[in-house]
């Protein structure tokens, strides 16, 4: 992999990430931007104790231009995007229209492929690796802004899911604070390991879901399964077999294994509901270790965190999505249309459809 650092007409940072190492990257962004300023900031809710981002700059953030205007594919001749060179293999950079920025963290786009039609299931073991070598690197890079404390990398697909370019990417959120959800884990984990004398949380479930009857696809090295207790209609949490805290800790072994299951799960994925349905409208995302203190979590150390990925669909049936109502955005209590045990036999099932 080679990696190579560049600047934005409007001072952002992009970055090309390529599999050959005589790539040259000198293309320069010929497009007369001025300086980006964004007025994102954090406000803490006192009755529930997590955090909301006011971002009103995003209200003019590009939304479905046509294809021979998307800013993520390459520039070619007069048409100029975000990615001043005419190809690439995959590419970063920071968002125009971030969630979170300056003191208030950082917010990055992550190209997966310079192919408009593509998705990710259509990549090569190969590319699906540099995207793999890109989320480690763009990890261990904003862990160490002195206003970074979670790195979260994740992709949204489909517009069910609300996403406003069709290229196939993904985005990195840089947060300046543990995250509610990872806040939750940590809970239960130091909970955890108290009442049973030092036992880890993540081993005890991931050995039970070994043992039961949820497990989707199972390597050397990875194993996917429905958890025991899924929100989502058809939800996956892929995890190493070795606990590591975060995507920097995985070995060359889970590294080389990890894209022929992932490609293999998001594939699956796209053919649970059958033939004639559109593309599986999906969520996937890394849950890693936050890189601050965790004091609060009274026992509990980074190394006893582990990396996973969950990936989950709002689709719950053929030409009918699950939304998030009353008990779900209320009072945040989920209603599971889809019992776990069905949604694994299915993903199981169309492994050679």
């Amino acid at each position: 992999m080679k990696k190579t650092s560049t600047r934005l007409a409007d001072g952002r940072e992009l970055i090309y990430y390529d599999l050959r190492d005589d790539t040259v990257r000198d293309a320069v962004d010929r497009r007369p931007l001025e300086r980006t300023v964004t007025t994102s900031e954090i406000r803490r809710d006192p009755l529930l104790g997590d955090a909301v981002a006011i971002a009103s700059h995003r209200q003019g953030r590009t939304y479905h231009p046509p294809a021979d205007e998307c800013p993520l594919c390459p520039s070619q001749g007069d048409r100029l995007s975000e990615i001043p060179d005419s190809w690439y293999d995959v590419v970063v950079f920071e968002n125009r229209f971030p969630s979170l920025a300056g003191d208030s963290g950082r917010c990055e786009v992550v190209c997966f492929t310079s192919d408009h039609n593509a998705s990710f299931a259509d990549l090569t073991e190969e590319q699906a690796r540099l995207v793999l070598e890109a989320w480690t690197d763009r990890t261990s890079e904003l862990s160490h802004l002195p206003s970074v404390e979670q790195v979260f990398c994740f992709e949204n697909r489909g517009p069910e899911i609300g996403v406003t370019l069709g290229h196939p990417h993904g985005q990195i959120y840089a947060y300046p604070f543990t995250t509610p959800r990872t806040a939750l884990m940590l809970r239960s984990l130091a909970a955890h390991k108290e009442a049973t004398g030092g036992e880890n949380l993540f081993d005890a479930v991931l050995e039970r879901e070994l043992a039961g009857e949820r497990v989707v696809l199972e390597g050397e090295h990875w194993v996917a399964f429905v958890p025991y207790a899924a929100h989502w209609p058809y939800e996956l949490h892929l995890y190493p077999k070795r606990r590591v805290p975060d995507l920097l800790g995985l070995d060359e072994d889970a590294r080389t294994e990890f894209p022929k299951v992932y490609l293999e799960l998001l594939r699956r994925f796209d053919r649970i509901f059958g033939e004639g349905e559109s593309p599986t409208p999906y969520i996937s995302g890394w849950h890693q270790a936050p890189f601050g203190q965790l004091e609060e979590f009274e026992g509990v150390s980074r190394d006893d965190f582990a990396l996973h990925l969950e990936l989950f669909t709002i689709r719950r049936t053929s030409g009918k999505l699950k939304f998030l109502a009353g008990s779900e955005s209320g009072m945040s209590v989920f209603v599971n249309d889809v019992p776990p045990e069905r949604a694994a036999e299915r993903l199981r099932e169309v492994a050679s459809s």
